[in-house]
C-alpha cells in the first residue's frame, strides 16, 4: 500500500508530508524570493508518443481521440497531475489546444432558452488551480493586455516552475481569448483551516469570504476521507483515529515517507502551508476548501457560460477516481456531466498495473524517469 499512495499521489501531498514531519517550508514573504531563484528550471525535454501511455478506466489502451470523443459529451474534463512531470505538461497543452480546435468558439455570457446544451462549437474556458481567487482580476488584466506579463507575475502569487510548466496553456488562452479561472482558494485561508479548523473562517471579513465557497463548505465524502485516512496512515504508520503506531514494519516506512519528503529545489504541491500543525481533521478540512473552493470556481463558469467546455487543471489528488474536486463540483452543480483524466508517472510504465484502475476515465501513464520532482 505505501507503495501504491507515495508514488500516485505523492505529487499532490508532499506537502502535508512535510508539514507532518515538521519540515521547514516556504511561508509568507520569504517564499517570493525563493520562487523567482526556482523559476528558471532547464527547459522542459521535448516530449513525444513514445513518453506516455493512454488507457481508459478499466487499463484498456485508449487513444487521444478518445479524450476527444468524450468531451464532446461532458460539461467539464477534470485534468490531474503530478506537478513535477513534464510530460503531463505537455498533455494538458496538447488536450487544451486540440479541444479548441475541435469545439471552441468565442465565449458568450448570459443564458439563451433555445442553445443546445452542448453545440458543436462552444465555449472553452481553462480553470486553474495555480491561482487563487482573490487575483481573478489581475489574471483577467494581463488576459486583456491591460497589464505587462511582469506586473502580472508580481500580483498573482504564482507557482515555482510558472514559466515552463503553466505559462503555454496562460499563454495561449490569452491569444485565443480563453477565459482562465483561479479557482483555488486563497492559502493564507486554507492555512487557517488546517490550523484552527473550519469554523475559523466564519470570522473572516465578507470581502475575504467571497474568495472561498458559502460557508459552511461540503466535507469530504467518506470514500475522500478513506482515501486520506489511508494515505496518512499508509506514510506515517499512524492510525490518525487511535493516535496510536500501526506497526514495527508501518514505523519503517514512516522514515522511508519522511526521507523522500525532506525539503529539496522543488515546488511544493501548495506552496505557503508550512505552518499547519499535525492535526488529521483540520488537514482533511483544508484538504476539503481546496477542492470545495475548485469545485465551486467551475460550477460558477458553467453558470456563466451556458454550453461552455470548462477544462480543469489540478493535482492528481483532487480528482483521482473522480472524488475530490468532481465531487463538489457535483454538490454545487447537480447533473453536470465530468470527464477525469488522471496523469501519472508510473513505475510500471509502459504497462497498465492494476493500481491504477478507474483512477479516471482516462489514466494517462507517463515515463517517470522524467519527473523532475515530487510537486
Amino acid at each position: 500500500m505505501i507503495d501504491r499512495f507515495l508514488e500516485v499521489y505523492r505529487g499532490d501531498l508532499w506537502t502535508w508530508g512535510l508539514i507532518f514531519m515538521s519540515a521547514i517550508l516556504f511561508s509568507g514573504c520569504g517564499m517570493e524570493p525563493r520562487m523567482r531563484r526556482m523559476d528558471h528550471p532547464a527547459p522542459a525535454p521535448e516530449i513525444t508518443s513514445k513518453d506516455y501511455r493512454i488507457f481508459d478506466r478499466q487499463g484498456n489502451p485508449a487513444a487521444f481521440q478518445d479524450i476527444m470523443e468524450a468531451a464532446a459529451e461532458v460539461d467539464a474534463v477534470f485534468i490531474g497531475e503530478a506537478h513535477g512531470d513534464p510530460a503531463a505538461h505537455h498533455l494538458e497543452k496538447k488536450i487544451l489546444t486540440a479541444l479548441y480546435a475541435r469545439y471552441g468558439s468565442a465565449p458568450e455570457k448570459g443564458i439563451s432558452e433555445n442553445r443546445p446544451k452542448r453545440p458543436p462549437k462552444r465555449p472553452i474556458v481553462l480553470s486553474l488551480e495555480m491561482f487563487e481567487r482573490d487575483v481573478q482580476v489581475i489574471l483577467d488584466e494581463y488576459l486583456q493586455d491591460l497589464i505587462t506579463e511582469r506586473h502580472f507575475l508580481a500580483g498573482t502569487r504564482p507557482w515555482p516552475r510558472y514559466r515552463r510548466n503553466y505559462r503555454p496553456l496562460v499563454e495561449f488562452a490569452k491569444e485565443k481569448k480563453i477565459p482562465v479561472i483561479a479557482a483555488n482558494a486563497p492559502r493564507r485561508y486554507v492555512n487557517r483551516v488546517s490550523r484552527l479548523g473550519p469554523e475559523s473562517l466564519t470570522g473572516l471579513s465578507k470581502p475575504a469570504q467571497s474568495w472561498l465557497p458559502p460557508l459552511p463548505y461540503p466535507p469530504a465524502s467518506p470514500e475522500y476521507r478513506r482515501k486520506f485516512l489511508e494515505f496518512w496512515g499508509e506514510t506515517m504508520g499512524i492510525d490518525p483515529e487511535n493516535k496510536s503506531r500501526a506497526s514495527t514494519e508501518s514505523d519503517t516506512q514512516s522514515k522511508e515517507a519522511k526521507k523522500s519528503a525532506e525539503p529539496r529545489e522543488t515546488e511544493p504541491s501548495h506552496p505557503g502551508m508550512a505552518d499547519a500543525p499535525p492535526n488529521f481533521e483540520n488537514l482533511l478540512s483544508a484538504q476539503s476548501l481546496w477542492d470545495a473552493a475548485m469545485g465551486r470556481a467551475v460550477a460558477e463558469t458553467l453558470n456563466e457560460y451556458p454550453g461552455a467546455l470548462a477544462v480543469h487543471i489540478n493535482g492528481k489528488f483532487h480528482s483521482a477516481e473522480n472524488l475530490g474536486a468532481p465531487e463538489k463540483l457535483s454538490y454545487y452543480r447537480p447533473g453536470t456531466d465530468i470527464l477525469t483524466v488522471t496523469i501519472i508517472p508510473a513505475e510500471s510504465y509502459p504497462e497498465f498495473d492494476d493500481r491504477y484502475l478507474e483512477y479516471g476515465d482516462f489514466v494517462i501513464l507517463t515515463d517517470p524517469d522524467l519527473n523532475d520532482s515530487p510537486g
